[in-house]
Protein backbone atom coordinates (compact mmCIF):
# COMPACT_ATOMS: atom_id res chain seq x y z
CA UNK A 1 0.00 0.00 0.00
CA UNK A 2 1.68 3.50 -0.80
CA UNK A 3 1.50 6.20 1.29
CA UNK A 4 -1.26 8.77 0.01
CA UNK A 5 1.13 11.41 1.57
CA UNK A 6 4.74 10.77 0.27
CA UNK A 7 4.02 8.22 -2.03
CA UNK A 8 6.17 5.74 -0.21
CA UNK A 9 5.69 2.13 -2.04
CA UNK A 10 5.27 0.77 2.44
CA UNK A 11 3.45 1.06 5.45
CA UNK A 12 2.81 -0.39 8.65
CA UNK A 13 -0.38 -1.61 9.81
CA UNK A 14 -1.14 0.01 13.60
CA UNK A 15 -5.10 -0.91 14.19
CA UNK A 16 -7.11 -3.56 12.33
CA UNK A 17 -10.70 -3.51 13.06
CA UNK A 18 -13.78 -5.61 11.69
CA UNK A 19 -16.70 -3.06 10.21
CA UNK A 20 -20.31 -3.64 11.85
CA UNK A 21 -21.55 -6.06 8.72
CA UNK A 22 -18.53 -8.62 8.86
CA UNK A 23 -17.58 -8.26 5.33
CA UNK A 24 -14.95 -5.67 5.45
CA UNK A 25 -11.59 -4.86 7.67
CA UNK A 26 -10.82 -1.41 8.47
CA UNK A 27 -6.65 -0.63 8.77
CA UNK A 28 -5.35 2.04 10.46
CA UNK A 29 -1.52 2.37 8.80
CA UNK A 30 1.21 4.65 9.33
CA UNK A 31 3.89 5.45 6.52
CA UNK A 32 7.48 4.48 7.74
CA UNK A 33 9.25 7.00 6.01
CA UNK A 34 6.97 10.50 6.64
CA UNK A 35 5.29 9.19 9.67
CA UNK A 36 1.35 10.10 7.86
CA UNK A 37 -1.21 7.82 9.28
CA UNK A 38 -4.41 6.84 6.84
CA UNK A 39 -7.14 4.54 6.70
CA UNK A 40 -7.61 1.69 4.26
CA UNK A 41 -10.85 -0.95 3.96
CA UNK A 42 -9.98 -4.23 2.80
CA UNK A 43 -13.00 -6.54 1.15
CA UNK A 44 -13.10 -10.10 -0.51
CA UNK A 45 -13.89 -9.43 -4.11
CA UNK A 46 -16.83 -11.10 -5.60
CA UNK A 47 -17.16 -10.40 -9.24
CA UNK A 48 -20.33 -11.55 -11.49
CA UNK A 49 -20.07 -13.15 -15.16
CA UNK A 50 -22.44 -11.87 -17.36
CA UNK A 51 -24.14 -13.62 -19.88
CA UNK A 52 -22.21 -11.34 -22.33
CA UNK A 53 -19.04 -12.29 -20.95
CA UNK A 54 -18.24 -9.00 -19.10
CA UNK A 55 -17.27 -9.08 -15.06
CA UNK A 56 -18.10 -6.55 -13.27
CA UNK A 57 -18.12 -6.30 -9.36
CA UNK A 58 -21.34 -7.52 -7.55
CA UNK A 59 -23.73 -5.17 -6.36
CA UNK A 60 -26.64 -5.48 -3.79
CA UNK A 61 -28.03 -2.40 -5.43
CA UNK A 62 -28.48 -4.31 -8.76
CA UNK A 63 -29.89 -7.53 -6.64
CA UNK A 64 -32.39 -4.85 -5.20
CA UNK A 65 -33.54 -3.48 -8.50
CA UNK A 66 -33.93 -6.35 -10.13
CA UNK A 67 -36.12 -8.12 -7.56
CA UNK A 68 -37.91 -4.35 -6.73
CA UNK A 69 -39.37 -4.93 -11.01
CA UNK A 70 -40.81 -8.12 -9.28
CA UNK A 71 -42.23 -7.24 -6.58
CA UNK A 72 -44.40 -3.62 -8.07
CA UNK A 73 -47.53 -4.03 -6.34
CA UNK A 74 -46.70 -5.84 -3.99
CA UNK A 75 -46.36 -5.37 0.12
CA UNK A 76 -42.80 -5.47 -0.11
CA UNK A 77 -40.44 -2.53 1.68
CA UNK A 78 -37.15 -1.54 0.58
CA UNK A 79 -36.06 -3.08 4.11
CA UNK A 80 -37.14 -6.36 3.16
CA UNK A 81 -35.44 -5.84 -0.49
CA UNK A 82 -31.88 -4.88 1.55
CA UNK A 83 -32.32 -8.23 3.85
CA UNK A 84 -33.01 -9.98 0.49
CA UNK A 85 -29.78 -8.65 -0.85
CA UNK A 86 -27.27 -9.41 1.79
CA UNK A 87 -29.02 -12.67 2.42
CA UNK A 88 -28.24 -13.41 -1.54
CA UNK A 89 -24.85 -12.03 -1.38
CA UNK A 90 -23.86 -13.84 1.79
CA UNK A 91 -25.21 -17.20 0.37
CA UNK A 92 -23.15 -16.62 -3.09
CA UNK A 93 -20.27 -15.93 -0.79
CA UNK A 94 -20.26 -19.51 1.13
CA UNK A 95 -19.86 -20.83 -2.42
CA UNK A 96 -16.59 -20.21 -1.80
CA UNK A 97 -15.46 -18.52 -5.73
CA UNK A 98 -14.31 -15.49 -6.32
CA UNK A 99 -16.57 -14.98 -9.82
CA UNK A 100 -20.19 -16.40 -10.20
CA UNK A 101 -22.16 -16.50 -13.37
CA UNK A 102 -25.21 -13.71 -13.34
CA UNK A 103 -27.76 -16.63 -13.61
CA UNK A 104 -26.26 -18.25 -10.52
CA UNK A 105 -27.28 -14.93 -8.44
CA UNK A 106 -30.44 -15.21 -10.07
CA UNK A 107 -31.24 -18.35 -8.89
CA UNK A 108 -29.55 -17.85 -5.46
CA UNK A 109 -32.04 -14.74 -5.56
CA UNK A 110 -35.43 -17.46 -5.57
CA UNK A 111 -35.32 -18.87 -1.98
CA UNK A 112 -35.13 -15.62 -0.04
CA UNK A 113 -37.55 -13.99 -2.61
CA UNK A 114 -39.61 -17.34 -2.37
CA UNK A 115 -40.12 -16.51 1.92
CA UNK A 116 -40.56 -12.68 0.98
CA UNK A 117 -43.75 -12.68 -1.23
CA UNK A 118 -44.91 -15.66 -3.58
CA UNK A 119 -46.31 -13.19 -6.55
CA UNK A 120 -42.96 -11.41 -6.59
CA UNK A 121 -41.70 -14.81 -6.55
CA UNK A 122 -43.73 -16.38 -9.75
CA UNK A 123 -42.91 -13.19 -11.71
CA UNK A 124 -38.89 -13.64 -10.72
CA UNK A 125 -38.84 -17.63 -11.73
CA UNK A 126 -40.62 -17.13 -14.75
CA UNK A 127 -37.74 -14.73 -16.05
CA UNK A 128 -35.10 -17.23 -14.09
CA UNK A 129 -36.04 -20.48 -15.17
CA UNK A 130 -37.16 -19.65 -18.14
CA UNK A 131 -40.69 -19.98 -18.49
CA UNK A 132 -42.51 -20.96 -21.65
CA UNK A 133 -45.87 -22.01 -21.53
CA UNK A 134 -48.85 -21.62 -18.91
CA UNK A 135 -48.19 -25.36 -17.71
CA UNK A 136 -44.86 -23.47 -16.83
CA UNK A 137 -46.78 -21.28 -14.55
CA UNK A 138 -49.30 -23.79 -13.37
CA UNK A 139 -46.43 -26.37 -12.14
CA UNK A 140 -44.38 -23.74 -10.39
CA UNK A 141 -48.31 -22.67 -8.47
CA UNK A 142 -49.01 -26.24 -7.77
CA UNK A 143 -45.40 -27.13 -6.29
CA UNK A 144 -46.49 -23.27 -3.70
CA UNK A 145 -49.93 -25.22 -3.01
CA UNK A 146 -47.97 -28.64 -2.31
CA UNK A 147 -45.36 -27.33 0.03
CA UNK A 148 -48.10 -24.90 1.61
CA UNK A 149 -50.00 -28.17 2.33
CA UNK A 150 -47.14 -29.95 3.91
CA UNK A 151 -45.96 -26.90 6.03
CA UNK A 152 -49.67 -26.85 7.18
CA UNK A 153 -49.56 -30.58 8.34
CA UNK A 154 -46.00 -30.25 9.89
CA UNK A 155 -47.36 -27.12 11.84
CA UNK A 156 -50.51 -29.27 12.48
CA UNK A 157 -48.24 -31.74 14.17
CA UNK A 158 -46.57 -29.97 16.06
CA UNK A 159 -49.56 -28.32 17.54
CA UNK A 160 -50.88 -31.91 18.41
CA UNK A 161 -47.38 -32.96 20.39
Amino acid sequence: MHCPFCRHPDSRVIDSRTSDDGLSIRRRRQCPQCGGRFSTVETASLNVIKRSGVIEPFSREKVMSGVRKACQGRPVTDADLAMLAQSVEEAVRQTGSSQIDANEIGLAILGPLRELDEVAFLRFASVYQAFESLEDFETAIEQLRVDHRDRRRAHDAAQVD
